[in-house]
């Protein structure tokens, strides 16, 4: 299910993307799945099918879903090549954070007591 947030900076269409990616990354929404159509979803969530139709190019651009014309969208077979992405751009997000971290004193003690922390919460 997909929640949108109206109290989030971010735009409504990267809500649905991160949902439906979410979704996919977790095996909730499996390969080949079908996703609702553009009307159908816009109905479910009460918004504009334009915002609906621009999350779906979104995320066939991404490679998460694919368009069969005339069929719908469904979830992408390639689910494995869209974790590894994402576990990139993390690992990026993790190293410049690092660096910054480092820059202002924390040790790798600290940094990876922090990382131990994280873990117990999840």
């Amino acid at each position: 299910m997909i929640k949108i947030d109206y109290r989030d900076a971010r735009p409504i269409y990267e809500q649905i993307v991160d949902g439906v990616e979410n979704l996919a990354l977790r095996g909730a929404l499996p390969a080949g799945s079908q996703l609702p159509s553009v009307r159908q979803l816009a109905m479910e969530l009460s918004i504009n099918p334009n915002t609906i139709q621009r999350a779906y190019a979104e995320l066939e651009r991404r490679g998460v879903i694919y368009s069969a014309k005339g069929r719908g969208n469904f979830i992408s077979d390639d689910t494995a090549a869209l974790r590894q992405r994402r576990l990139d751009e993390i690992a990026a997000q993790i190293h410049t954070l690092a660096v910054q971290a480092h820059m202002l004193g924390a040790t790798d003690e600290q940094m990876r007591r922090w990382l131990e922390e994280g873990e117990e919460k999840a």
